[in-house]
């Protein structure tokens, strides 16, 4: 297997049909800088093409699943002319998860928040440990969702309740997210085990049927979630230059509340 962009950031295992693929920056709680997110559209690209696999899961080194972008590296570092280059990356990672010719879970445990959050959304089933906080909290450094999250939550939660989560940017426990349906499995005791047993059950079941499956419903939703996508990059681009957005930075950065003017 050949990977075209390589980098530490993200590792890839392969064990019979199933490939994990893991956010390795720890240290940051698995935030996403640009390298990660090239890195994982790299390694999601190779396996989507692996006949061998079957099912992908993606999951957190760590105490972490993601803890969203890399602030630092990626709203106040980046040029401007960069920003289309960031979103367009984020952009294909999320369509080749959605879409791609396999099953995947995503293991969640700690923090999935923001973007991280996002990827979990795009793959086809969540199971997480019941100490997890998942949060879409965009809202939080006056931005919007990205990675497709208008796409995959009015999905889940129809229209009105998307714009309420989305709006209120809290971060829910597993349970509470469940609940909401965000959620298909809380483990009970270890997340791994939780992990494996899905995994047999797939690997114990008809698995191209299943993929077919998935296939006719990701091929007829795509056109929708390339025009989300692409509605997300342009209000993404409007939103970081409001006043709101600077004082999110600025109020994160020093550790205190925003005190937002609608501007």
């Amino acid at each position: 297997m050949a990977i075209d962009f390589v980098t530490d950031t993200v590792n890839l295992t392969i064990e019979g049909r199933v490939a994990t693929v893991e956010m390795n920056r720890p240290e940051s709680l698995n935030s996403l800088n640009v390298e990660m997110i090239k890195g994982l559209v790299s390694v999601m690209k190779e396996v989507s093409n692996t006949e061998e696999v079957d099912i992908v899961v993606l999951k957190g080194s760590g105490r972490a699943f993601s803890s969203g972008g890399d602030i630092k590296t990626m709203l106040l570092e980046a040029n401007e002319s960069d920003f289309p280059v960031v979103m367009d990356a984020i952009n294909e990672l999320v369509v080749t998860l959605y879409s791609m010719p396999k099953l995947t879970i995503s293991a969640v445990k700690g923090a999935a928040a923001g973007l991280g959050f996002s990827l979990a959304l795009a793959t086809d089933y969540i199971v997480a440990d019941k100490e997890s906080k998942l949060a879409m909290n965009f809202i939080g450094i006056g931005l919007i969702p990205d990675g497709g999250s208008h796409f995959f939550l009015e999905s889940k939660l129809g229209e009105d309740k998307a714009k309420q989560l989305i709006w209120e940017g809290k971060p829910m426990l597993a349970e509470e997210a469940y609940k909401k349906g965000l959620v298909h499995e809380v483990a009970e005791g270890n997340l791994e085990e939780a992990l494996n047993k899905k995994i047999q059950l797939w690997l114990n079941s008809p698995v191209q049927a299943m993929i077919k499956t998935k296939k006719i419903l990701a091929d007829k939703n795509r056109p929708l979630l390339l025009k989300v996508l692409e509605l997300e990059k342009i209000g993404q681009a409007q939103m970081r230059r409001t006043a709101d957005h600077k004082e999110g930075i600025d109020a994160f950065i020093q550790k205190r509340k925003p005190i937002f003017k609608g501007k």
